[in-house]
Order: structure tokens, then C-alpha cells, then sequence
């Protein structure tokens, strides 16, 4: 009873027949043949060139799945086994369609090649592990048709994507992860930063209480978050603009507002003042040169530059809250 509560659902590899093994290289080919085509799918309205690739791709799969049908038709008749590679432990795993809606252009590629090294391994470690000729035969064939795919894949996207079509796409792919989390995650960090200085070392000069400071930094932080990000999300639907998704765009800013407020408010639940002031101060600091880093890396604003702006700026804020804290 306790061996039946610990075993496995799944099959062992070694425990699998050749004509199990050949079934389940036959679904492998068709599911990811469909994932293949899923990719195209995402991909054909923003990047239609690298949509091809992905149809093409499932084309050669739907090849192979037919040929490995012909060969269990020889070897075993017409009835397959039902068996797939999610019944069998050790195997790799493919992520269903609702998981990969939201991929960027690059991940879709990184995840395509793993796809195909992914099943060339398993097929190679598998053959080493089967002492029977006819099946190391059979998964040493599966192993070179794999292989097979990386150099077709890499032919078709030559093809249909040469050097400069794939650095139009990745451009466009950066500009659109600008736009939709960068641009307004930025504004989101400024206003978060900056803006809530004045009200934060204003009640920390006036109070002198640390509790208090942390209660109006807290919830000047979350109710500049929920203000921007709903407003970020309610003034652009990104269709006109191709900012994205609202809903994103809104997540980005209202998170970074709030965080951006909480960096410097979180200190002051240090209970002595002077300590958490001169902390909250630090912290300052390395909000403000992280908000110039991200605009001369992300936005392409001379670093100096955008120095300049966010320090001079925030150094005016600060000065004005701690000059109203101690009239």
C-alpha cells in the first residue's frame, strides 16, 4: 500500500516498447508542430516575416510526424499507442498556449531553439540507455531528424528573415518594451521620487516623530501609485500611439510610483530620527542617479545630462520640504 502511495504516475523511460516510444515521438511532432503555429499566430501582426519561420517550421514537423507514422505502420499496424511525453517521467514539457500569449519576439525564439535541443538530448540520452540495436536505430534517427530541425530552422530564417529584417524586428520589439513599461515605469519612478519628498521631510522637520513621517510617506506613495497608474492606463488605449497594452502601461507606473515614495519613506520606521533621516537621504540619492541611469540607458538622454535634471530637480523638492517642515 505505501509502494502504491509513493510510485509515480508517470512511465519510466526504460519501462516504454519501441512502439511506445515511436507514439510518442509522433505526438511530439504534432503538438509541436501546433506550437509552431501558435507562434506564427502571435507573431504575424507585428512581425509577419518571422511568422513565416514558425509556419514553415510546423510544415517540416507535420513532414516528420507523417514519416514516423509510415514507419509504425510497417513495424506495428495502424493502431498507435495513446501515450504522449507528459506520461513519461524525465521527459521534456511543452507550455500550453495561455502561457506563451504574452512572449516577446526574442523569448519566442530562445524557446523555439529549445524545443528542438531540448528533444535532440532526450533522444540521444535515451539510445544510450537502450541496449536492444533496432531501438538505438530508432531513437538514433530520431535524434539526427532533431538536429535535422535546428538546421532547417536556421535555413528558413535565413530565408524569410535575413540580417537586416531581424534587426528591423528587434528594434521594434525594444521600442515597443520601451513604450509600454520603460516609459511609463519612468515616469512612474520620477513622480514617485520626487514628488514625495516635500510632503515626507516636511511632516519628518515638523513632527520630529518618526511613526508619523512613515504614515504620511506611506500613504503619499500608495495614493500617488493608484493615481498614476490609473491614470497612465485611462488616457492612452496604445492602439493610435502602439504604447501597448493599457493595463500594463498602468501596472508599470503605479507600481514604480509607489515604490519610488516607499524607498525613502520605509526609513523612518527606524525609531530614531535622525538616523532614518539620514538614511531616507541615502536613499535619495540612489533614486535619483538610478532615474538618470535608466534615462541615458533606456532613453538615450545624455547621462550628464539627465543628471542634471533629476538632481537639480529632486535637490529643489527636498529643499522646499524640509524649509515648509521647519517654518
Amino acid at each position: 500500500m505505501l509502494l502504491g502511495f509513493f510510485r509515480s504516475p508517470k512511465r519510466s523511460f526504460a519501462s516504454l516498447t519501441e512502439q511506445e516510444i515511436l507514439a510518442i515521438a509522433i505526438a511530439s511532432e504534432e503538438d509541436d508542430a501546433r506550437i509552431y503555429l501558435a507562434y506564427a499566430d502571435i507573431l504575424r501582426a507585428s512581425y509577419p516575416d518571422s511568422a513565416k519561420v514558425f509556419e514553415d517550421m510546423a510544415e517540416v514537423e507535420d513532414t516528420h510526424r507523417k514519416t514516423l507514422i509510415d514507419m509504425h505502420r510497417k513495424r506495428f499496424g495502424e493502431r498507435i499507442p495513446l501515450i504522449r511525453r507528459e506520461h513519461v517521467s524525465g521527459f521534456y514539457e511543452r507550455k500550453p498556449d495561455w502561457l506563451r500569449k504574452n512572449l516577446s519576439l526574442e523569448a519566442i525564439r530562445a524557446e523555439a531553439e529549445g524545443m528542438e535541443q531540448q528533444a535532440y538530448n532526450f533522444y540521444v540520452e535515451a539510445g544510450k540507455r537502450v541496449a536492444d540495436a533496432s531501438t538505438r536505430q530508432l531513437l538514433g534517427d530520431l535524434a539526427l531528424a532533431e538536429q535535422g530541425h535546428e538546421d532547417i530552422a536556421r535555413m528558413l530564417g535565413d530565408k524569410h528573415t535575413p540580417q537586416s529584417v531581424k534587426e528591423e524586428e528587434d528594434a521594434d520589439a525594444h521600442r515597443k518594451f520601451v513604450l509600454t513599461y520603460v516609459q511609463p515605469g519612468l515616469a512612474g519612478l520620477m513622480d514617485g521620487s520626487v514628488s514625495t519628498l516635500a510632503p515626507i521631510f516636511a511632516a519628518a522637520f515638523a513632527t520630529q516623530q518618526t511613526w508619523q513621517t512613515f504614515l504620511v510617506g506611506l500613504s503619499a506613495s500608495v495614493g500617488a501609485g493608484i493615481s498614476m497608474g490609473f491614470t497612465e492606463a485611462a488616457h492612452d488605449d496604445g492602439k493610435i500611439s502602439g504604447r501597448g497594452s493599457p493595463v500594463k502601461r498602468g501596472l508599470a507606473c503605479g507600481v514604480m510610483t509607489a515604490l519610488g515614495g516607499l524607498g525613502h519613506a520605509l526609513p523612518y520606521l527606524i525609531p530614531h530620527f535622525w538616523t532614518a533621516t539620514i538614511t531616507a537621504a541615502i536613499i535619495v540619492f540612489f533614486e535619483l542617479w538610478a532615474i538618470a541611469f535608466i534615462q541615458n540607458k533606456y532613453m538615450e538622454t545624455p547621462f550628464l545630462r539627465a543628471a542634471f535634471q533629476v538632481v537639480v530637480g529632486g535637490s529643489l523638492v527636498l529643499a522646499a520640504g524640509i524649509l515648509i517642515g521647519n517654518g
